[in-house]
C-alpha cells in the first residue's frame, strides 16, 4: 500500500494548496442573489444565469444561488433561463467595490425550444446537458427501463421481464449489466462490484419513474467526480426534492399486468425541524405480470420510497432518503434457435422454465450541504445499501451434465455498501482569470458472500464456488475550470483511486487472496461559447473498469483495473429558434474487455479494443405543442490483437437510432410516437454468428387534467417478432449427441397495451 499512500498524501497536498490559494483571494464588485420558483417558493438548482456584457456563465447552486465576483464598475445585464420558466433579463448598474444581492422569482409557462439556450452548462464531460433536459421535459416515463432509455444512444435488453438488471448498450459497448457505465442515484451508486451475476451489474429497479427529477449524462470518461466503471459514461439520477402534488396511479395491461403507484406530500407546507422550507413524501409501487411467455412468470415488484429535503439554516440542506424493494420471478430463459426451427418450441417456450430467482436491496442516503461564509460549499454524504440476490439459470441446457441438466444458481448475500462522499466548491480567481475548484474524496466499501451453486429445478445439487467478499475503493479528486475568456474555459482534473481486493474461499485457501492496486486518471475539457447558440467542446481523459476481486486474487497477472483512454469533439447549437442539435465524434481505447462467465465464476479477460465512433441529437419544435427528436449514433470496434476478419468485438452495437412525435401541452392531449432501431451485429469475434437487428414502435397518450390523467401506451405496435436479449452460445438439447454453437435469444415484447388512471390530490 506505500505506493498507494504516496499518490494520495501528493495528491492531498497539492489540492490544500489550491484550498488556501482561493482563500487570499482579494475580492471587488460582487453581483449575487436568489432565485426560487413562484408557485413553490422553493429555490431552485441549475438555472443558468448569463452576466453581459463579459459573456461569464454560471448555474445557480444546492440553495439557489448564484454569485459573480471581482467585477469591475459598469452597466451589467442578467440573463436567466431555465427549461419550463419564463426568461428574462435584468440590467443592473454595478458601483466599484459594491456588493449588491438581487433576488429573482421564476414563473413557470409552456415548454418551449425558443427559451434554450446552448451553453446552458459547462459542467465538465456534459456535452449533452440540455438535450437531457428536453427529454425530461417531454418524453413520458412509466418504469426504471424508460428512465434508462434517456440517455441519448442508449440502448437496453432486457433477460428476465424486470427481474434482473438490463443489459447496456453504448457507445460500441456492450455493456452486460453495468461494466462500462456507472450509475448512480442521489450520489448513491447503483452499480454492484465484484457481484455474483457479473462486474458492474446495475439492477436499477428499485427507482420509481415518478420520484426522478433529473438526469445528468456524461458520455466517456472526462468527468473526475465519477471513477470506476465509467468509461462509457455515467447516468447520475436527482430524485425530487418536493412534489407539487400528491397522487395515486392505477394501471392495467395485458398478460395480467398491474401496478398501482402513489405519491404522497407528508408536509403539505407545514414544518417538521425549522421553521424555514422543508419537504417530506413518501412514494411507493406494486407491480405484478405474467408477460408473454406460455409459462407465466409471476414477475412481482415492491417499491417504498421516502424523502426529507430541509433547510436547518440559511447555510445548510439536509436531505435524508430510505427505501426498500423486493422482486421475484419465474422465467422462460434464453431460447436457440434451431429448438424452434424444429417446432419442439415456439419462440415464447422455454428448455427449462424453472429458471427465475428473487433480489431486495434496502437503501439509506443523507447529504447535509453547507454554505461557507467565504463563498464555498461543503457537501458531506454517506450512504448505506444491504442487499440480496438470488437467481437460477440454465444457459448450456445439457451440455455439461446430459442427465441433470446445467442449471446453475447464483447467489449474492447479505451484501453491506457503505461509503462516504464529500466535496468542496469554491469560485475564485487567478489574476484577473476566474477559477472554480472542485475538490472531492470518497470511499466505498462492499462486503458479501458471493456462491455459485449446480441445481436442478431449483435444488441445489452442488456447490462451485463460495466465499467472502471485501472490496474497498478510496478516491481523491481535483477539478478545476479557468475562464480564459468569456468565451473560452479550460477544465482540467486528476482522480486518484486504490482498491483493496480480497476474497476468502470456503472450499480452497488456494482461491482465496488480497490485493491492492491503485490508478491516476488525468481529464481535460475545453468548452467555447461562440454566442448563447453555439458551444464547441473538445475532450480527452483517462478512465477505467475494475475486474471482478475473485478473478484479480487468483490470477497471478495483475489484471484489477484496466485503462481507457478517450477523446471526444463536438457541439452544441441552435439551426434557427426551434432546432437544437448535438453533435460528436469520439473515440475509446480500452486496455481490456472483460467477459463474465456465470456458470464458472470466472472473467474472462479479452484483449485490448478501440472503438471509434459519431453521435448525432436532434431536438425540434416544429408547432407551439408539436416536437420531434432523433438520435443518430455510428460505433465501429475492433480488437487490437487479434488478425482482420476475426477481431469483431461481441454484441458491439454498430448503428442505432432512436426518435419519434410529441405532442406537450399543459392541460388535454399529451402523446408520444417513438421507433428504436438497432442494426444486426456480430455475436462471435468472426462474425459466424449474428444478433439480429430490429425496428419498432412505441406510443403513449395522456389525457391531463387538473385532477386527474388518463393514459394509454403501445408497446411494439406492428407486433414484430424481434430479439431483445442475444448471446452466441455453445449448448446441447436433451437428445443431441453433440453440442451446438448459434445464437440463443430472449424474445422481444410482442403488441402489448396498457392503460392508467391517476388522480391527484
Amino acid at each position: 500500500m506505500l505506493y498507494s499512500t504516496n499518490i494520495l498524501r501528493g495528491a492531498a497536498t497539492a489540492f490544500i494548496f489550491t484550498f488556501f490559494t482561493l482563500l487570499a483571494n482579494s475580492q471587488n464588485s460582487v453581483i449575487s442573489g436568489l432565485i426560487t420558483d413562484s408557485s413553490s417558493t422553493n429555490s431552485i438548482l441549475g438555472v443558468t444565469v448569463q452576466l453581459l456584457p463579459s459573456g461569464n456563465v454560471t448555474n445557480t447552486d444546492a440553495f439557489g444561488r448564484f454569485t459573480f465576483k471581482n467585477l469591475n464598475e459598469g452597466n451589467y445585464t442578467l440573463s436567466i433561463s431555465l427549461l419550463g420558466y419564463a426568461r428574462f433579463s435584468n440590467t443592473i448598474v454595478l458601483q466599484n467595490n459594491e456588493q449588491k444581492t438581487i433576488n429573482f422569482v421564476l414563473k413557470p409557462v409552456s415548454f418551449s425550444l425558443k427559451e434554450v439556450v446552448a451553453n446552458a452548462n459547462n459542467e465538465a464531460g456534459q456535452g449533452i446537458s440540455v438535450i437531457n433536459r428536453i427529454d425530461m421535459e417531454l418524453r413520458p416515463t412509466n418504469s426504471a427501463q424508460d428512465l434508462l432509455r434517456l440517455v441519448p444512444g442508449l440502448f437496453i435488453a432486457q433477460h428476465a421481464g424486470g427481474g434482473k438488471a438490463e443489459q447496456i448498450f453504448l457507445r460500441g459497448f456492450d455493456i452486460d449489466h453495468g461494466t462500462d457505465f456507472a450509475v448512480s442515484v442521489d450520489g448513491m451508486p447503483v452499480n454492484m462490484v465484484s457481484h455474483a451475476h457479473g462486474q458492474g451489474y446495475a439492477d436499477f429497479h428499485f427507482v420509481m419513474p415518478e420520484t426522478v427529477d433529473e438526469l445528468q449524462v456524461f458520455k466517456g470518461p472526462f468527468n473526475a467526480k465519477f471513477g470506476d466503471l465509467a468509461t462509457s459514461g455515467a447516468g447520475a439520477f436527482n430524485t425530487k426534492n418536493s412534489i407539487s402534488k400528491s397522487l395515486i396511479k392505477l394501471e392495467y395491461g395485458q398478460f395480467n399486468t398491474q401496478r398501482i403507484a402513489a405519491v404522497v406530500d407528508v408536509l403539505r407546507g407545514k414544518h417538521l425541524f425549522t421553521k424555514r422550507q422543508e419537504n417530506a413524501y413518501i412514494a411507493a409501487e406494486y407491480n405484478f405480470s405474467d408477460a408473454y411467455f406460455e409459462s407465466p412468470q409471476h414477475f412481482n415488484r415492491i417499491n417504498i420510497f421516502g424523502k426529507y429535503t430541509g433547510n436547518l439554516s440559511e447555510r445548510t440542506i439536509l436531505s435524508f432518503s430510505a427505501s426498500t424493494f423486493t422482486s421475484k420471478w419465474d422465467a422462460s430463459g434464453q431460447v436457440p434457435e434451431r429448438a424452434i426451427q424444429r417446432d419442439a418450441i415456439t419462440r415464447f417456450g422455454s428448455i427449462d422454465n424453472t429458471e427465475g430467482g428473487n433480489t431486495d436491496r434496502s437503501n439509506a442516503n443523507i447529504v447535509i450541504t453547507t454554505a461557507l461564509k467565504n463563498g464555498g460549499t461543503i457537501k458531506n454524504q454517506a450512504f448505506y445499501s444491504h442487499y440480496n440476490f438470488n437467481l437460477f439459470s440454465n444457459f448450456t441446457f445439457f451440455l455439461n451434465d446430459s442427465v441433470n441438466g446445467d442449471q446453475i444458481n447464483q447467489r449474492d448475500k447479505g451484501r453491506d455498501i457503505y461509503g462516504y462522499n464529500g466535496t468542496f466548491e469554491k469560485a475564485g480567481k487567478i489574476g484577473s482569470k476566474t477559477l472554480n475548484t472542485i475538490i472531492g474524496v470518497s470511499t466505498r466499501i462492499d462486503q458479501s458472500n458471493l456462491a455459485l451453486y449446480k441445481s436442478i429445478k431449483r435444488t441445489v445439487l452442488d456447490t462451485f464456488s463460495l466465499g467472502d467478499l471485501y472490496q474497498q475503493n478510496a478516491a481523491i479528486y481535483i477539478d478545476e475550470t479557468i475562464g480564459l475568456t468569456s468565451k473560452l474555459s479550460l477544465n482540467l482534473s486528476a482522480r486518484a483511486d486504490v482498491f483493496d481486493f480480497s476474497y476468502k474461499s470456503a472450499l480452497s485457501d488456494t482461491l482465496s487472496g488480497r490485493k491492492q492496486n491503485a490508478i491516476i486518471s488525468p481529464k481535460m475539457n475545453i468548452v467555447f461559447d461562440a454566442n448563447k447558440d453555439v458551444q464547441l467542446y473538445l475532450r480527452a481523459g483517462s478512465g477505467y473498469h475494475s475486474n471482478d476481486a475473485r478473478s484479480v486474487v487468483q490470477n497471478k497477472i495483475d489484471n484489477s483495473l484496466s485503462r481507457a483512454i478517450s477523446t471526444e469533439f463536438g457541439s452544441t447549437f441552435k439551426l434557427g429558434k426551434n432546432l437544437l442539435v448535438n453533435a460528436a465524434f469520439w473515440s475509446i481505447d480500452l486496455q481490456n474487455e472483460l467477459v463474465y462467465v456465470g456458470d464458472e465464476a470466472i472473467v474472462e479477460i479479452n484483449g485490448a479494443t478501440r472503438r471509434l465512433g459519431a453521435d448525432l441529437s436532434l431536438r425540434w419544435q416544429l408547432s407551439k405543442w408539436l416536437f420531434a427528436d432523433v438520435d443518430l449514433n455510428y460505433n465501429h470496434g475492433r480488437f487490437k490483437g487479434l488478425p482482420e476478419g476475426e477481431n469483431f468485438i461481441p454484441l458491439a452495437p454498430t448503428f442505432t437510432s432512436t426518435g419519434g412525435l410529441s405532442i406537450k401541452q399543459d392541460k388535454g392531449l399529451n402523446a408520444s410516437l417513438r421507433y428504436r432501431y438497432m442494426d444486426s451485429r456480430p455475436a462471435n469475434e468472426a462474425n459466424t454468428v449474428v444478433a439480429l437487428g430490429y425496428f419498432l414502435l412505441d406510443a403513449v397518450i395522456n389525457y391531463n387534467r387538473p385532477k386527474y390523467q388518463l393514459s394509454l401506451s403501445v408497446q411494439n405496435i406492428l407486433n414484430v417478432d424481434w430479439n431483445e436479449a442475444q448471446f452466441d452460445t455453445e449448448s446441447r438439447l436433451k437428445n443431441e449427441t453433440a453440442p451446438v454453437s448459434e445464437l440463443h435469444f430472449t424474445p422481444g415484447t410482442p403488441f402489448f397495451l396498457k392503460g392508467g388512471v391517476t388522480y391527484f390530490f
